[in-house]
């Protein structure tokens, strides 16, 4: 699959998967296209990626009248930046994302800011995201359920990795739509990936997360990055492993060092990842990740301290 591609997810019927090309990188960036009665699309990528979707609407032949809702599983950038240019082109779509990133596709001022500071260098790759009207987006709790006419997505709160992230469950076809909760799934190496960013990061909740998917037990995993895959108990089972090293090894090198960007410089001249993403998105992965979790042991610690 090559950069603005549109493939079917196998297994199921009028599920579409497209590679966004997000940060010049084949396949990170997965959205979807759910062709139901009433249709959807999963994600929508950064923003700079807007016309390769909008081709894929049309490639899949849903119309500018047409597309029912726009549905960001959670409202970093990387997966709701469209959100605000998809409601522009597509006057009858209604966004839904979670009831606490609201307010921030309706101002996306702290996002934009948030974002900026977390990704560093990397927001060459990114878009001034357009706000989304107020009355155009509604919010979403667990529990939830969307009715696409021929089909219902289930809304799974989904909280470890942020605290406004939903998984939705397509029942019909038994796809669930992860957001980043299974982590990040890399085809070429044939291995999962944490995905820890600053600054709500919670470990506890991500097994949860991880939990709660095993009790689901899809058929098909629609990963938010690489696309889908078949699902396997055993892939939740490495990723609750991969996170909880990836903590430790942390919080070890940490009481080594005792510096903070001392750890986030070591951990990014000994990333795996740069003959895969290349150099730069490697090691900004890196860094990304390192931060999120330095921000949760603090949170522990003081949290600790208070009890």
């Amino acid at each position: 699959m090559a950069i603005g591609d549109v493939n079917l997810v196998p297994d199921c019927s009028d599920l579409y998967y497209l590679d966004t090309g997000m940060y010049d990188t084949e396949a990170y960036g997965s959205v979807y296209v759910v062709d139901a009665e009433r249709p959807a699309v999963v994600d929508t990528g950064i923003g700079t990626n807007r016309d390769l979707l909008f081709d894929a609407l049309d490639e899949v032949g849903i119309g500018r009248e047409d597309l029912a809702f726009v549905l960001p599983t959670h409202v970093h950038l990387d997966h709701a930046g469209g959100a605000g240019f998809l409601a522009e082109a597509y006057p009858n779509a209604t966004v839904l994302t979670h009831e606490a990133g609201v307010p921030h596709l309706v101002d996306p001022s702290r996002l934009v800011a948030g974002t900026r500071a977390a990704v560093d260098d990397q927001w060459k790759f990114y878009v001034e995201p357009d706000p989304v009207p107020e009355d155009r987006i509604e919010g979403l709790a667990g529990g939830d359920e969307i009715d696409l006419g021929d089909r219902t997505l289930g809304v799974v709160h989904a909280p470890g990795h942020a605290p406004h992230q939903v998984m939705f469950h397509d029942r019909r076809e038994d796809a669930l739509f992860t957001a980043d909760a299974a982590g990040i799934w890399v085809p070429s190496v044939r291995e999962i990936r944490q995905t820890t960013p600053p600054s709500q990061f919670d470990l506890e909740a991500c097994l949860d997360d991880a939990n709660r998917i095993v009790e689901i037990d899809p058929d098909v995993l629609c990963f938010g990055h690489f696309g889908p895959r078949e699902y396997d108990e055993a892939l939740m089972d490495e990723y609750r492993r991969t996170l909880v090293e990836w903590v430790e090894a942390v919080r070890g090198k940490r009481e080594e060092l005792g510096d903070d960007e001392a750890v986030i410089e070591h951990f990014q001249e000994h990333t795996e990842m740069d003959e895969v993403w290349g150099e730069e998105k490697a090691r900004a992965e890196e860094r990304l990740n390192v931060r999120g979790v330095l921000g949760y042991l603090d949170y522990r610690a003081k949290r600790d301290a208070d009890a």
